[in-house]
């Protein structure tokens, strides 16, 4: 399986940023990816006045996507707001080869500046690219180490993280040159990690860290965007590398652990039968 991930700073024009969206789909096949990740909320941006966006706008940008993902014969993994029943949800969305939406994961852990305004979701994220099962997190849940650990326990071997980065400068050069931890998760759990950021000055004097990156199980970087530039990355994953070790082993030791474990994962499988 050869995985993209898009590394892209979006503008207050959706169709604009529909259009370069599209552009890296291509892209991505033209490099002979068959999955893609873009970087949260990407199709609107990630912008304080998120509550002045257009419910028809959106749906309709998602639609084009869709068709893109049909157009191009490539899962395609893309941050967006999503409306439902008069609420907005900070969501991943996930597109097959035919254009279908096969699955749409909600941000759980919100900041203060997503709680204005969104909804938390209240679902793991879990689904098939293929015959590859994942999971995924966005931006600020990478703090929450449980929302990988439990899908992959599950069976999870790839993660997907879109995020947004927007730190003071200071903070976001800490972040740099693989200073961001992102690597952990992949090690911990012996998965496959890939991260689609923005880069950059992102506005009102905060930044962006960039560093893309696909993560191989071991935590070596297989590869990494930089913090200056837009741009694709792309690399070969191995699904036989991606062995869950250590979530299996943490299923059985320490024993008296083991039916709880067991019990939560069926809370889980549960919830996700209910959708969301």
């Amino acid at each position: 399986m050869r995985i993209a991930a898009v590394q892209m700073n979006s503008g207050p024009s959706i169709d604009e940023n529909v259009e370069r969206i599209v552009d890296y789909i291509h892209a991505a096949t033209r490099n002979k990816a068959g999955v893609v990740l873009f970087p949260e909320c990407v199709v609107t941006g990630y912008r304080p006045e998120m509550g002045s966006v257009d419910s028809g706008e959106v749906l309709r940008a998602c639609r084009q996507i869709r068709h893109a993902a049909r157009e191009a014969h490539c899962h395609v993994l893309v941050g967006s707001p999503t409306p439902r029943k008069s609420q907005w949800f900070n969501s991943l969305l996930v597109f097959d080869p035919r254009g279908g939406e096969t699955f749409c994961y909600d941000k759980i852990h919100l900041t203060p500046g997503d709680a204005r305004f969104f909804i938390p979701g209240n679902c793991l994220a879990f689904f098939r690219l293929g015959r590859a099962l994942a999971t995924a997190i966005i931006c600020h849940e990478r703090r929450f180490p449980e929302l990988v650990r439990l899908p992959v326990m599950m069976g999870a071997q790839i993660a997907f993280h879109p995020n947004a980065g927007l730190d003071t400068l200071e903070v976001s050069k800490r972040k740099r040159r693989g200073k961001d931890g992102i690597a952990t998760r992949a090690f911990e759990n012996q998965i496959y990690y890939v991260f689609a950021n923005s880069v950059g000055p992102q506005g009102d004097g905060l930044w962006s860290a960039g560093d893309s990156k696909i993560v191989a199980p071991d935590s070596s970087v297989l590869a990494q965007a930089n913090n200056r530039d837009e741009g694709l990355i792309c690399a070969d994953v191995d699904l036989a590398q991606a062995g869950r070790r250590y979530a299996r082993e943490a299923l059985l030791q320490p024993a008296f652990l083991r039916t709880a474990w067991r019990q939560m994962l069926d809370r889980c499988r549960k919830q996700l039968r209910k959708g969301r």
